[in-house]
């Protein structure tokens, strides 16, 4: 449809829109009658929304807060009374993000203000190497007014500093265009505050199980993001000031020091105290409103907490910049342990999330939910590592360039060495891991090569044809296991985490230097790993700054990169601000206003289809309808993970009962699938429900050998081109007949969406991602197409 040059843009800009031909476009100023038995054939096109221009890829950098943002949303399923646990869930995962937000600035300070400005240019050696740092360095600049310790870190202070404005200034911008989005009218309502649990029973024994998606102010994230925004921005200030002001006030503390100085330093340290308490105060008094659309936005808070921790900020910067003629910068810069105390807060904060997770699974069990309940858990343990690998990549490859292999400055904190030497071993398990995967793939392709020729008896055997359709299944198949490889990775990188830690604080020196006098071959692998970690961080980060800058300029790279980011992004940000914003909350209040202005307008029925991620919008934007448009409603998906993965990873949200309400809400529900697919599966609603929704596999390919209406080999077509399959256009004829001609039409109004003009560029800008059709929803007197 999108490559036909009569479509025209309806409604919508350049970042999502709807597109109809030009045949269609007064279909909604004709009453439903006038329509006949033609259809009215729409596309949602929303790909721009997470793979849009250049500046998306800068959203790598931000991995670590989307996938503790993930986090918050795995959580399991439980009963209505245990709401305090539940809300104790929440505030676990954003202290969690709080802390790599501090760790991600701890180590810009780390680079900045220690490597930078106290050791090179306090070294006399690496200031003659770096010339840029001459004028900080004592002998290089003949003791001039920048050479003093304290007003070199006020000066390195400016970089992290920038960097927590530019994180504030992209939070903000993308709470403006994504946060901010209204829901169509009506959907305002009273209720409480919630952490997004759904009420009611699971649909068993005539009780309304109420998804959570369905709330008015689910998709309406504005004052929580808005108070999280202060609070991180709040919080990274605070770390940049009180890395300057803690290392003045430790030199003001020594004998012989200003009088002044001296009574100033434990009023600098009790403001920091006073203003990491009231962070951590902000970010634990209250989650996400649900129940009811929340305009408020706490403006004084907004605004102050922001602007009095830079207030602190400045005022710590004048503090250190006061003349200390005796200061002399030696070793690491004081303050390095921030390391260590974040690394155990982080572990501790996993663990007791576990426990969490684990109390609220045993409530209500949920037989295919990932790790058992334990898969928010393990993806915030997954997280708080990408931020330990990225915060270390980036010290120890400034560290080599500084200083490189001539050891004339101590380097970054011992912890983060310790921490690049856990990789090695962790990567060791991993080629286990991948080493039984595929010793399972192998044999799992055995059987299905047996299968295969079962389904083809009268064909002529091609040993080739069947080894390929068979490695397809098996491959599709991993996807159900990156369960256990997540939580056996999630539990070696916990135990790995927490032994670098011990071993970091016993020592107090890198594992190389640790391990001498030990066995040779205790030594030999200490220093292995040692040297193996550094080489491997180093190149982890240089390898994740590569592809950023590919996918900065190359659309196709920035594509699959939006690919990625179609699951983390789907979400809410609920535990982190500074995460790439949730496209959801964009299209989701575009679709929900479609059908509803369009139903309205011309008292049709439609069938809403989606491809991939396109059918999860589409069950998200069906929750959102009211009930009497929701009844005029028939979903077609195929190549779904509405219960593959949403539903295994996100069961509150997406779990059976959940599906199973869906499915009694719309007026009827198929779902597509094959086994050669490794994204889209069964929905797998219980009960008699399943046979109802679930066609049976569709074949893939459609030919096993050469046939009349196949002459050349039919491709294995995996995840995409359903619509390409007979099956898709006779289960969207049947679902058309299916709906039901006498349901009442909800109230008229004067005046539908008029469209905005013909844009073919549009359509060359944004075209539908390979493998991922937007949700359409199409309408007119019964008749649709998909």
């Amino acid at each position: 449809m999108l490559d036909d040059p009569r479509t025209v843009r309806v409604t919508g800009d350049d970042t999502a829109a709807v597109f109809r031909r030009i045949d269609d476009v007064d279909a909604e100023e004709r009453p439903a009658a006038e329509h006949g038995e033609a259809p009215v054939p729409e596309a949602y096109v929303w790909c721009n929304l997470t793979s849009g221009n250049g500046s998306r890829a800068l959203w790598l950098l931000l991995l670590p807060f989307m996938v503790v943002n993930l986090a918050h949303w795995m959580r399991p399923t439980s009963e209505g009374r245990r709401l305090r646990t539940v809300r104790l869930y929440g505030l676990l995962v954003r202290l969690a993000g709080l802390s790599l937000t501090v760790l991600l600035v701890a180590a810009a300070c780390e680079v900045a203000l220690d490597l930078a400005a106290w050791q090179c240019a306090g070294t006399p050696a690496c200031a003659e190497r770096h010339t840029w740092l001459g004028f900080l360095s004592p002998s290089g600049s003949g003791d001039g007014w920048w050479s003093e310790p304290g007003r070199r870190l006020a000066l390195a202070a400016l970089v992290p500093s920038a960097l927590t404005g530019l994180l504030w200034y992209l939070s903000h911008r993308t709470w403006s265009a994504y946060e901010s989005q209204p829901p169509p009218p009506g959907s305002d309502g009273e209720g409480t505050r919630t952490d997004g649990e759904g009420t009611g029973a699971d649909g068993e024994g005539g009780e309304t199980y109420h998804s959570a998606l369905g709330r008015p102010g689910f998709w309406y994230g504005r004052r929580l993001v808005a108070r999280l925004r202060a609070a991180h921005t709040a919080a990274a200030f605070l770390t940049v000031a009180a890395a300057v002001g803690t290392a003045a006030a430790r030199e003001d503390r020594r004998p012989g020091g200003p009088a002044l100085l001296d009574a100033l330093a434990p009023l600098f340290t009790l403001a920091y105290v006073a203003g990491a308490l009231v962070v951590v105060w902000v970010v634990c008094r209250r989650g996400r409103t649900e129940n009811r659309l929340d305009h408020e936005l706490d403006r004084a808070l907004v605004r102050r907490l922001p602007v009095g921790s830079l207030v602190l900020l400045a005022l710590s910067l004048v503090y250190a910049c006061c003349s200390r003629p005796e200061w002399r910068s030696a070793g690491r810069l004081p303050g390095d342990r921030v390391f260590g105390a974040l690394t155990l807060t982080q572990c501790l904060l996993v663990v007791a999330l576990a426990v969490v997770a684990h109390v609220l699974h045993r409530t209500r069990p949920h037989p295919r939910a990932a790790l058992r309940g334990l898969a928010g858990p393990a993806v915030a343990m997954l997280a708080c590592a990408l931020g330990g690998v990225m915060s270390g990549g980036v010290a120890q490859r400034v560290s080599d360039w500084l200083d490189g292999t001539r050891r004339t400055l101590p380097g970054p904190p011992v912890l983060l060495t310790w921490q690049a030497s856990v990789i090695p071993p962790l990567l060791l398990l991993l080629l286990v891991v991948v080493a039984l995967l595929a010793r399972r793939t192998l044999r799992v392709r055995r059987a299905e090569a047996a299968e295969v020729e079962r389904e083809h008896p009268a064909e002529p055997a091609d040993a080739a044809r069947t080894r390929r359709i068979a490695t397809a299944r098996a491959m599709a198949g991993l996807t159900d296991l990156a369960p256990r490889v997540l939580g056996i990775v999630a539990v070696a990188t916990l135990l790995l985490g927490a032994a670098s830690l011990l071993g970091a604080e016993l020592t107090e020196e890198v594992p190389g230097d640790a391990a001498e006098g030990a066995p040779a071959a205790l030594q030999g692998a200490a220093d292995t790993t040692q040297a193996c970690g550094s080489w491997l961080i180093g190149v982890g980060f240089l390898l994740f700054v590569t592809w950023g800058r590919r996918a900065y300029k190359d659309p196709s790279a920035r594509r699959t990169i939006g690919i990625l980011w179609d699951v983390g992004t789907f979400w809410p940000r609920a535990a982190h601000p500074f995460a790439p914003p949730c496209y959801a909350e964009r299209a989701v209040p575009d679709l929900t206003w479609r059908m509803a202005t369009w139903t309205r307008a011309t008292g049709g029925r439609l069938v809403l289809s989606g491809h991939s991620q396109g059918s999860v919008l589409a069950a998200a934007a069906a929750w959102q309808l009211e009930p009497s448009a929701r009844r005029r409603v028939a979903l077609l998906t195929y190549g779904s993970p509405l219960e593959r993965l949403y539903g295994r990873w996100f069961p509150a949200h997406f779990g059976p009962a959940a599906l199973s309400a869906l499915h009694r809400e719309v007026d009827c529900w198929r779902n597509l699938y094959r086994l050669t697919d490794p994204i889209g599966g069964p929905v797998r609603l219980p009960g008699d429900c399943g046979p109802e929704v679930d066609r049976a596999p569709l074949k893939d390919p459609l030919a096993y050998g050469r046939t009349a209406l196949h002459p050349l080999p039919a491709p294995i077509l995996g995840h995409s081109d359903y619509q390409a399959d007979p099956a898709f256009a006779e289960e969207r004829r049947l679902l058309l007949a299916r709906l039901r001609p006498e349901v009442p039409g909800p109230r008229p109004i004067e005046e539908g969406p008029r469209p905005v003009g013909k844009t073919p560029s549009a359509l060359r800008r944004g075209p539908v991602e390979e493998g991922d059709d937007p949700p359409q929803a199409p309408g007119s007197s019964g008749r649709s197409s998909g």
